[in-house]
């Protein structure tokens, strides 16, 4: 097709398929069906082929799961698909994180020593060819090390290699994440206003982990010159140079760097943080931060509507969506009630 690949088609078609989403009304109503109803409720929303096509094999939960990845991971693989040049390459920095979740996954499922049979049934389906080098993976690997060996040629394998033989699980997630960011970061050095917009998205999710390990680390216990192999470099309202005044303050350090911040609202973010003291939880505060994220990615569907923003939009707004629904059903099954749900959703 002549259109395919082009900003204008690629970014009408990602709006499109935006408008079928779930919205807030919708995922209410689900909360509160029984979990027969949500099965077919969620075939209804857009998942029915995934459905019939896990029906003969799984059933419930396991069912709804498998469905939702399945189409997830093919809703990534064809919007990547649409896109080329410039586009593609703006849009593969966003969907490249979930290759890092991947092997996220493979390696709990490695260190927990998870059945093989629980992995490909709903973390990845093995119905979706996608998968099979992860399950391959999974189904290989005896220990930690011997699942980053598997990945030694993939673009984050000598980050993994380079952990010493007793790390642990923390320290290959944070590798990878620091891998990530840092590669996505170094992608997205061209001029535009789409680049310069995603470079601000992702620096502020950097923001936002720094931010929220420091609190972790200090309710833990974590020593404040120990916090500094926790924090990933590259974001903005804590840069890389203020690294030495947490290590020598911790939480009170980064708060205060945080109150001169200009584009941080301290008041709102420190009510946040007196719910998650007085609740003995983080919840309140990863709320606030995935609030503040979905404003920015809702920003990306008006500020620059002939652009790799929109699809961006999109993809994240899909993955939120599967999210949403895998937590109700799974919830819902697991006998926890509609208002706990609706509080981490809603």
């Amino acid at each position: 097709m002549v259109m395919l690949g082009r900003k204008p088609y690629v970014a009408a078609r990602a709006k499109s398929r935006k408008q079928k989403l779930a919205d807030r009304a919708r995922l209410r109503q689900l909360i509160n069906q029984s979990p027969e109803q949500m099965t077919v409720a969620v075939g209804d929303m857009g998942y029915r082929t995934e459905m019939d096509l896990y029906a003969g094999k799984y059933s419930g939960g396991d069912l709804v799961e498998a469905a939702l990845t399945h189409n997830l991971e093919h809703e990534l693989k064809e919007i990547v698909g649409m896109c080329n040049g410039s586009i593609r390459a703006i849009v593969e920095v966003y969907t490249l994180r979930f290759e890092y979740q991947n092997a996220k996954v493979v390696l709990r499922a490695v260190i927990n020593d998870v059945d093989l049979d629980k992995v490909s049934n709903s973390i990845l389906p093995a119905l979706n060819d996608i998968n099979t080098p992860w399950l391959k993976m999974v189904e290989n690997a005896d220990d930690l090390r011997s699942a980053a060996t598997q990945m030694r040629r993939m673009s984050f394998g000598s980050e993994l290699m380079s952990l010493p033989d007793d790390a642990k699980l923390a320290d290959y997630e944070n590798a990878l994440d620091r891998h990530y960011f840092k590669k996505s970061l170094t992608s997205l050095s061209q001029k535009g206003a789409d680049v310069r917009f995603l470079r601000d998205l992702l620096k502020s999710e950097i923001d936002h982990r720094n931010i929220l390990n420091i609190i972790e680390a200090e309710a833990v216990g974590i020593a404040n010159d120990e916090i500094i192999e926790l924090l990933i470099p590259g974001g903005r309202l804590i840069p890389e140079r203020a690294f030495s005044s947490i290590a020598a303050g911790g939480k009170r350090a980064a708060l205060d760097i945080l109150r001169s911040a200009n584009r941080f609202e301290m008041q709102s973010f420190e009510e946040a943080l007196t719910v998650s003291k007085s609740e003995n939880s983080l919840d309140s505060v990863i709320n606030w931060f995935k609030a503040r994220e979905h404003a920015l990615l809702q920003r990306m569907s008006y500020l620059h509507p002939v652009s790799a923003l929109p699809i961006v939009n999109y993809v994240a707004l899909k993955v939120q969506e599967v999210t949403d629904l895998r937590l109700i059903v799974r919830g819902r099954l697991a006998g926890l009630p509609p208002e706990v749900l609706e509080a981490h959703i809603l």
